[in-house]
């Protein structure tokens, strides 16, 4: 088996370990709602039970990444165990970097907890006020340096937990009006493109996790940004991260077969395979990177596993410290 599918960052069906019939070895696994008992008494502790049964699986020599989009408010994958909570934008109005800081702690708690060593967020793209994009309130500001400042106040919350953060959605989707779950989104006025990317430069450093968009730029041509290499290693903002492409199974990238997305990923220089909905997905991602040969994405593999290697080891799932955190972030979500 090549290893090439450690690279992948994949979704998967099933709510209990023996239930996940994943035909290849990942090196990370993303978790959704389809994973998730939504009965709040027994679904937490039913979920640390799953990861801990996947790390056992796949992360016996090298830990695995687990990871969950958790931003809080309409991104809320725990929402059947905790219930409404504010979204960023929210934060950053009501309580400013403070707010965003205190909440990105309480998240990075509750998934310690559950097992999770990533979280998916927060989004640094910039408020727009357009509908139908899939962004909105999950954006702090229309202003880059507010933006950043919110954003890089969750994520002290939340990696002070030890829970490792992720910058999204580079180099930014404000400004345009179509959800690159459908599509592809443009921006024509590179003036836009530079101004969304202003957000990402206080917080983008080379350990830093940054998921790049699909979305078409004046300097990325035909392709989406998360498929040219001058939009990802070698962006004109001279900024690093560990990157990785949003969903490859997303519409902002479909036009492309699998073959060609795998390839021009790592072309461009992601360290991950992002691949999350469909079992036919991430087979088909999985076989485009074992036909890749090796020196296509040897120095990939080897920078995700240098990140697997630091990743937190995991704390004992308590029920009565679960118990308290929810108590916890329950009364925040009434003050918010």
């Amino acid at each position: 088996m090549t290893r090439a599918h450690q690279l992948l960052w994949t979704g998967f069906r099933g709510l209990d370990p023996a239930s996940v019939d994943l035909p290849f070895h990942p090196g990370g696994v993303v978790l959704f709602n389809r994973n998730l008992d939504p009965d709040p008494q027994a679904g937490p502790a039913r979920c640390r039970a799953l990861i801990d049964g996947l790390q056992a699986r796949f992360g016996a020599e090298l830990s695995l990444a687990v990871a969950v989009d958790q931003e809080g408010g309409a991104v809320s994958r725990l929402r059947p165990w905790t219930g409404a909570t504010p979204s960023l934008r929210r934060l950053w109005q009501s309580g400013g970097a403070p707010a965003c800081a205190r909440w990105g702690q309480l998240w990075g708690e509750g998934l310690r907890l559950l097992g999770f060593n990533v979280d998916f967020a927060p989004v640094l793209d910039l408020w727009d006020g357009h509908a139908g994009t899939g962004i909105g309130d999950r954006a702090a500001s229309e202003h880059p340096l507010e933006a950043a400042a919110a954003a890089g106040a969750f994520l002290h919350g939340l990696e002070s937990i030890g829970v490792r953060g992720c910058l999204k959605h580079f180099p930014g989707l404000g400004g345009t009006t179509l959800d690159s779950h459908q599509g592809l989104p443009a921006l024509s006025d590179a003036a836009q493109v530079d101004r969304n990317a202003e957000a990402f430069v206080p917080l983008a450093h080379a350990d830093r996790l940054m998921m790049v968009a699909h979305l078409r730029t004046p300097a990325s041509g035909p392709l989406p940004a998360s498929l040219h290499r001058g939009s990802v290693a070698d962006n004109p903002w001279r900024l690093q991260g560990r990157f990785l492409p949003d969903d490859l199974e997303m519409g902002g990238c479909a036009d492309w077969t699998w073959s060609d997305r795998v390839r021009l990923a790592l072309e461009a220089g992601h360290q991950w395979l992002l691949v999350c909905q469909s079992p036919e997905g991430w087979a088909a991602c999985a076989d485009a990177a074992a036909r890749l040969p090796e020196p296509a994405w040897a120095s990939a593999l080897q920078a995700s596993q240098t990140m697997r290697r630091n990743l937190p080891a995991s704390l004992p799932f308590d029920p009565r410290s679960w118990k308290d955190w929810l108590a916890r972030l329950q009364e925040a979500a009434k003050e918010a």
